[in-house]
């Protein structure tokens, strides 16, 4: 991440995580501005970002669960940081893939996604 849009732009910091969800605050030409999850800000070229929707598992360990149902069977326990693929999102529910284990996660424990958004 840099702190300008361009190459002339010192490094302000090196992410060593793969797939870790940023916010698209702001473009200049193929300069993306963005966001972390801790709300430290810099410039991105659009070629060292995805398509791919992540998310990251905030707070404290969370029971992926089979269902989009507090009673509902877990299928794994996620720690905190983990990466997963968004897949869907309802008012209160997402569904998401970690290494190849599907299942669904409360939105207010997830970082990567806006109070509001609904992702079919």
């Amino acid at each position: 991440m840099r702190t300008g849009p361009g190459l002339r732009y010192p490094i302000d910091w090196v992410y060593s995580r793969a797939g870790l969800p940023l916010e698209v605050i702001d473009e200049f030409e193929t300069w993306r501005q963005v966001r972390d999850w801790e709300g430290s800000t810099g410039w991105v070229h659009q070629s060292m970002l995805s398509g791919e929707r992540k998310v990251m598992v905030a707070g404290k360990q969370r029971l992926l669960r089979r269902k989009p149902d507090p009673t509902a069977t877990g299928v794994a326990l996620l720690e905190a940081g983990v990466i997963g693929t968004l897949q869907r999102c309802t008012d209160t529910w997402c569904r998401i893939e970690v290494k190849k284990t599907t299942g669904w996660l409360r939105r207010a424990s997830l970082y990567g996604l806006y109070p509001n958004e609904v992702i079919r």
